[in-house]
């Protein structure tokens, strides 16, 4: 595939990479619809089902990129995916929901879960910088993927001790209400069809992912970019459409009380799910320009932090205030 995209016109190479971006997107839909119905048919609870099969199938298509991307030794775009993805996501994606109508912030939300996304951005620099258990510094191993999925494991667990906690004192979770809605609309599959599903959306996922990193890395050859910034922006944009769209519709149905924690948790599982199992297959290594955008990630999370903080929402004016900071971001790498 790879010899193909290259010889081919550059005007069919974005055509593939819009395929790539449909594989990838469509891909994990088959996938989590296919996990879940077996998950429900075997009387797993909703918010586990919540938890673990939806919400990591959220982070699908940048984890297609970022691993196929390190298994090509195209370090640069595995990482900058996920740092491009989780600063879309925080700045544009809350910041245009902010504008259509302010989002109110779960206590959950600032007290834990944006505290948590930067810790693992901080985890991130120091791990990607100090290269623990390897012998060069700027690379994250074999080890370092291995304590991402460990704490990854450890966030999961908590995740779910919580919400059985609050379930047991008659309180319903937002993951679990969206869960128990996408039950009610839907319908179960079969066994054999949901095993369909899930072979079929996996093998789109990694089709999806090997076209996306053959056509953007044939993109940032033919336009003088670096991957770095096609991860940063076109990558990281595309497989991110997911959350935009969903967070827009939300945003007109005035139904996005939950878009902060959204974007925040999915911020978490790109670090420590997305990273970790890129870097345990395959080492990833850093350039000092990724550094560097980590921590505008740490910042910007410090900024959303402070937002949620002082009057428990993000009102319309600090969600515009975040959608210009992203866009003077982007000005910025593109002019680097």
């Amino acid at each position: 595939m790879e010899n193909f995209i290259n010889q081919s016109p550059f005007a069919l190479v974005l055509v593939f990479l819009v395929i790539g971006f449909v594989f990838l997107i469509k891909g994990a839909d088959f996938f989590v619809e296919g996990s879940s119905s077996i998950a429900h048919k075997l009387k797993v609870p909703s918010i586990i089902i919540g938890l673990t099969i939806v919400a990591m199938g959220t982070s699908l298509p940048e984890t297609a990129v970022s691993v196929t991307a390190s298994l090509a030794h195209n370090n640069e775009l595995a990482v900058s995916n996920v740092v491009g993805s989780n600063i879309f996501n925080l700045m544009f994606v809350v910041g245009v929901c902010a504008v259509i109508t302010p989002i109110m912030v779960q206590y959950e939300t600032i007290t834990r879960d944006i505290p948590l996304s930067i810790i693992c951005a901080l985890l991130l620099l120091g791990l990607g910088y100090l290269a623990i258990g390897d012998k060069h510094n700027m690379i994250l191993g074999h080890l370092d993927g291995v304590i991402f999925l460990v704490l990854f494991a450890a966030y999961i667990v908590v995740m779910i001790r919580t919400a059985m906690k609050a379930r047991a004192e008659g309180k319903k979770t937002e993951i679990e209400s969206i869960e128990e809605a996408e039950e009610s609309t839907q319908k179960l599959l079969s066994y054999p069809r949901s095993i369909l599903y899930i072979v079929g959306g996996a093998a789109a996922i990694a089709f999806g992912g090997d076209l996306t990193v053959d056509a953007a890395s044939r993109i940032a050859i033919d336009l003088g970019m670096s991957q770095t910034l096609v991860g940063l922006t076109i990558v990281s944009i595309g497989t991110s459409l997911p959350e935009l769209v969903t967070s827009l519709v939300a945003a007109r149905k005035n139904e996005i009380d939950m878009a902060v924690g959204n974007a925040v948790g999915s911020n978490i599982f790109n670090i420590l799910m997305v990273l970790g199992v890129a870097a345990s297959i395959s080492p990833v290594a850093l350039i000092s320009v990724n550094l560097i955008d980590i921590l505008v990630l740490i910042g910007f999370s410090i900024l959303v932090l402070f937002y949620a903080i002082t009057g428990k929402k993000v009102t319309r004016a600090e969600g515009a205030s975040m959608v210009c900071l992203y866009l003077i971001y982007t000005i910025y790498i593109i002019l680097r």
